[in-house]
């Protein structure tokens, strides 16, 4: 589901982020520099953003656009320095980026990119790493995506469209003038303590010794969790036409309501319907807090995606403000996540429906 060429799977999509980050040579714990910056979206859960305060590098934030939830484009090229190493764009609900917008930013801002090590030479730019926790079986202009950006990082947590209980999977694109064999084996050394062989290799006959090459980390994927992958792949088509007869049924439903919606299926992306995010029309943080309730108390459990970074604790104590992304929190003021997911059934369905649209009704009166 990813065309990628290259892949290895690891415990967590944040594992994967940050080994991305690594791998890159970026911060001052991969012998990069606290001036290296890596920019991403205010609007994302923390592990988009929190990865790049583990590698000690300077994080950078943007807001999103005002009419969507991807990252503001335009500020994305002008905040581009020579300190920038890479880019954090998320595939929000599973709706891919533009990436012909991103990419097209990246090579416009070239001359400005100074590299530090071999890899960031070869690939001569900022380097594109895609959170796509929520997009796997996506795809953006007829590619898939894993297959776009120069790395990219899925989630397999539970409650993801395809879940491991826990896990993730780093995809990259071959670089030219870099061994594809020679990062998988970094990444190995990095999920596993930096241990020169696994157990498996260290268990054949005469061959015990290894070598710790590095202080690391210890967020390999389990042999069981691949196995729950492995089974899954066989059900994951059915789950994502699924996913799109509840996404047409709710929009068709709600649109004329005056609710926006994630634009799942366009003629450029095809969305993996990870999420059903609509934001309701004139409806501010404390009406959206008592429809939530209200829904509850029709047995209906829904969810908001996401409150923005800079409006929490860890994000507040670096820096960061809300009141600088306006955007971000006006699409976070009005926003409620409906249920959505292979087990509902289309009598569930069309309660869910009824019941949302009575409790707007009440409230828009």
């Amino acid at each position: 589901p990813t065309d990628a060429p290259n892949c290895v799977c690891l415990n967590s999509q944040t594992a994967c982020g940050e080994l991305s980050l690594r791998l890159l040579g970026i911060g001052l714990q991969e012998g990069g520099s606290e001036l290296d910056e890596v920019i991403t979206c205010a609007y994302t859960y923390t592990a988009s953003a929190s990865v790049v305060c583990h590698i000690g590098a300077k994080l950078v934030l943007i807001d999103c656009q005002k009419d969507s939830l991807e990252m503001d484009y335009d500020a994305l090229e002008a905040v581009i320095n020579e300190h920038t190493k890479a880019i954090i764009p998320i595939d929000i609900g599973g709706v891919p980026c533009d990436y012909d917008r991103i990419f097209e930013i990246v090579e416009r801002k070239k001359n400005l990119f100074k590299a530090s090590n071999k890899l960031q030479e070869a690939i001569g730019r900022v380097a594109v790493v895609e959170d796509a926790a929520h997009a796997i079986g996506a795809s953006y202009k007829e590619k898939m995506i894993g297959s776009i950006a120069d790395f990219t990082n899925f989630s397999f947590h539970a409650v993801k469209n395809f879940t491991t209980a826990e896990g993730g999977a780093m995809t990259w694109n071959h670089i030219e003038g870099i061994d594809d064999a020679e990062l998988y084996h970094q990444v190995q050394l990095y999920s596993l303590h930096g241990q020169s062989k696994d157990a498996l290799n260290k268990n054949k006959p005469g061959m015990w010794e290894y070598d710790i090459v590095g202080t690391w980390y210890k967020c390999n994927m389990t042999d069981i969790v691949a196995a729950i992958g492995l089974k899954q792949f066989e059900r994951y088509p059915g789950m994502l036409a699924r996913r799109k007869q509840i996404i047409e049924k709710y929009d068709k439903a709600f649109k004329p309501l005056g609710v926006e919606v994630l634009p799942h299926y366009t003629d450029e992306h095809i969305s993996s319907g990870h999420l059903y995010i609509a934001r309701i029309p004139n409806c501010d943080d404390q009406k959206r807090r008592e429809i939530i309730i209200k829904l509850a108390e029709e047995g209906i459990s829904t969810n908001v995606h996401y409150k923005p970074l800079p409006m929490h604790t860890a994000y507040k104590k670096i820096g960061f403000d809300i009141k600088d992304y306006p955007n971000a929190y006006a699409r976070y003021a009005n926003e409620i996540t409906l249920p959505l997911h292979t087990c509902l059934t289309d009598e569930e369905v069309d309660y869910i429906i009824e019941t949302f649209i009575r409790v707007l009704k009440e409230y828009a009166n």
